[in-house]
This record gives structure tokens, sequence and C-alpha cells, in this order.
């Protein structure tokens, strides 16, 4: 399904670069319309974004990133997503990926968002390699795009080298790395092995996740103090060697029908655990990844799917987002 595109006048200024640029003002009911912003509705086995493209149009001032995602990915009374996707250009990469968690915090990494990133760079910034690097807060991430009749329909990412050491993660426990380690809160007892993949994890193995309170658990585990950044929770259970049910509770998101670096958290604690084969099928509520690891000191592997939704253009209103800007 692709929605309609009605061109608007929108800002000229460079993503990341203070000023308005040229700006629709329009006088409403409601408010003053200050800008209008062209995005893509995309997603990653459910877990969906909002992207938007700062190489074919102005984007408001960095600052102001924080309070587009809330805005935009508000259900009720924006787009709706589980977070906000700026695709930008960057000196060191032919693309870079900014990502922004609905309650406005920027995430590090992203493994179902790159993936969307790379299917939009191919189909729409003619970026036309089957290989493609991508800038992300975590570092340069290598992709690998899976093409039929001129359409990504399954991207391979080189997730980085996982980070074991608690200090990586970061967790403030008293063992390093942190492998099955008992926590106790509130009279429960979790054993959590906690791993980096560019963004903080702490998963949990449990014979039936669906029976885990996960809306209970998740916000208090990402919360505590032994997470200094906060962190992601994963439930698992491993249904073989070669496969695992995932549920996510995303850091600044709550919880999602798909989480890539989550999924890749979880095949590594699988393995650090002895319970996980090197190549793993992750199931999770909205579809399946495929997840490698050969083990410590070698990178993460993930495939899967990236979707486009529909496409359309938003319009803002003076003061919602960034200041109003003068009238050309």
């Amino acid at each position: 399904m692709q929605g309609v595109v009605r061109p608007g006048e929108i800002g000229d200024t460079p993503g990341g670069e203070p000023g308005c640029g040229r700006q629709r003002t329009e006088k409403r009911e409601r408010g003053v319309i200050v800008a209008a912003l062209r995005f893509t509705k995309m997603h990653g086995l459910g877990n969906d974004f909002v992207l938007l493209d700062g190489f074919g149009q102005g984007l408001p001032p960095e600052a102001s990133w924080p309070d587009l995602a809330r805005v935009l990915s508000d259900r009720h009374f924006g787009i709706g997503a589980d977070g906000l996707v700026l695709v930008l250009p960057a000196p060191q990469a032919p693309v870079q990926m900014r990502i922004f968690n609905p309650d406005g915090s920027e995430a590090e990494m992203c493994g179902n968002a790159i993936r969307c990133v790379a299917k939009y760079a191919y189909e729409y910034l003619n970026l036309r390699s089957p290989a493609l690097t991508v800038l992300t807060r975590a570092g340069l991430r290598e992709v690998k795009l899976e093409v039929r009749q001129g359409r990504v329909w399954m991207v391979e990412v080189d997730m980085g080298v996982p980070g074991l050491e608690a200090e990586a993660v970061p967790v403030m426990a008293p063992v390093s790395p942190v492998v099955n380690w008992p926590l106790e809160m509130e009279g429960e007892r979790w054993a959590i092995t906690c791993v980096s993949m560019g963004n903080p994890h702490c998963v949990i193995f449990s014979p039936d996740p669906d029976r885990v309170k996960l809306e209970y658990w998740g916000p208090r585990l990402e919360t505590h103090p032994l997470f200094p950044a906060r962190t992601n929770v994963e439930v698992a259970q491993v249904l073989a060697p070669d496969k695992l049910k995932v549920r996510v509770w995303e850091r600044g998101a709550g919880a999602t029908l798909a989480c890539g670096t989550g999924a890749c958290a979880a095949v590594v604690a699988g393995v650090l655990n002895g319970l996980l084969s090197g190549k793993v099928r992750a199931e999770l509520p909205g579809g399946a990844l495929e997840v490698e690891w050969l083990g410590e000191g070698t990178p993460v592997r993930m495939r899967g799917p990236a979707a486009e939704v529909f496409r359309g253009e938003i319009e803002l209103e003076a003061g919602a987002v960034w200041p109003t800007c003068p009238e050309v």
C-alpha cells in the first residue's frame, strides 16, 4: 500500500543544521502550519518506523529530533511507530542512520531499522549495490542486500562483535562477563546474561516466555540501577539447539513485535550458556530472523526482511516540535 505524497514547500536546510529553510506557513483553526515533512513508513517483522530522508528534504534542527520522535511515533496523535529513523549523509559512509525511540531517547543501534534503511537506500537513494556500509552510533555496519525484480526483500547485516565484558554492556555487576548471574528483585530471582550489541541487553531464559509478565517486569528491569544506561530486556525459550523463541521489551519503546539486536543478544546469550549452536532461527512475535554467532571474538550475522508500508506527508504546527520561523 502506498499513500499519496503531496509535494509541499519543504525546508531546504540540511538535516542537523540550524535554520528553517523554506517553510509552508498556513493559518489553521488549531494553529500555524510551519512545515511539512515527507516520510516513509517501514517495518522489519512488525517493528515499525517512520523514516525521514535527509538527502531529499530539509529537516528540523538536530536539537528537535527527540521531540520530533515523540510526536511522530505517537499512535493516536502522530503517524505511529516504534521509533523515528533519520536517513542522512555521512562523510565516512554512503548513508548514516540515526534512530530515536518514542520516548525521545536515541538508540545506538537497531537491527530491524538498519535493514529498512538499507532497503530505502537501494530503492530511493540510487545506491544500487548489493553491499552497503551504514554508519550508526555503534559504528560502521556492513549489509548485504537480496533483490528481486528491483526490490530489496531480505537483508543480511554484520552486527559486529558482541560486547561481553560488564563495562561494555554496561552493567554494574560484581562479575564479568555476566553469564547466568542471579538478580533478585521484588522477591523474584532472575538468572541474567548481559550482552552489548552496540546497545545494552539483559537476557533471561524461561521455559515459557508467554507466562512472564513482560509489561510489568520489562520496565523494572530496563530501569534497574544495575544498568546505568538502562537496558533492553529479552525473555527467551530454547526450542532446539538451532531454534529460539524471544519476547522483547525495548529500552525507550516498550514491548515490540521484533528486535534485531535483541534476537542477536539472545542467541549470543544462548551460546554462552551452552544452550544453542552457532546458527539459530530466532522466532519473535512478528516473525523469524536468522542469526549466526560462532563464538567469542567473532561478529554476529543477522538476516531478515524489510518492508515498506506507505509513504506520505505530515504537517507540523508551530511550537509542536521546533520554534516558529519567520514567514518567507
